[in-house]
């Protein structure tokens, strides 16, 4: 059996080493052995120019967006006050003025 730790990322125990990396075939995730893996305690969260961005931060949509199962859109300019940030593909949780509760691309907005 492999000596080789399980995968930070998914805990997968199928990791293999590719020369001087340790490899996760589940997940595609790339590590040292030895490597401090903090990077989740570590992710900040950017806005499209580059911006951290926080809890309770006001931010502005710069691209209209629509809104999946709906005819509404989300205009150029729309001022989202008081987000909260989550894990996942959509980084932004908030409430939207005439639109209700959204989650959000942190990459289609910025700091206001």
């Amino acid at each position: 059996m492999s000596d080789l730790p399980n995968c930070p990322a998914c805990g997968s125990e199928y990791t293999y080493q590719d020369q001087s990396m340790l490899v996760c075939p589940e997940c595609a995730h790339e590590w040292q052995e030895g490597e401090n893996n903090t990077d989740e305690a570590d992710a900040k969260v950017l806005d499209s120019n580059g911006n951290v961005l926080a809890d309770g931060d006001t931010i502005t949509v710069i691209k209209d967006l629509k809104v999946k199962g709906s005819s509404s859109v989300v205009k150029v300019g729309t001022k989202v006050k008081n987000i909260r940030l989550v894990d996942g593909d959509h980084d932004i949780d908030c409430k939207i003025d005439g639109i209700g509760a959204m989650k959000l691309k942190s990459e289609f907005v910025k700091k206001a």
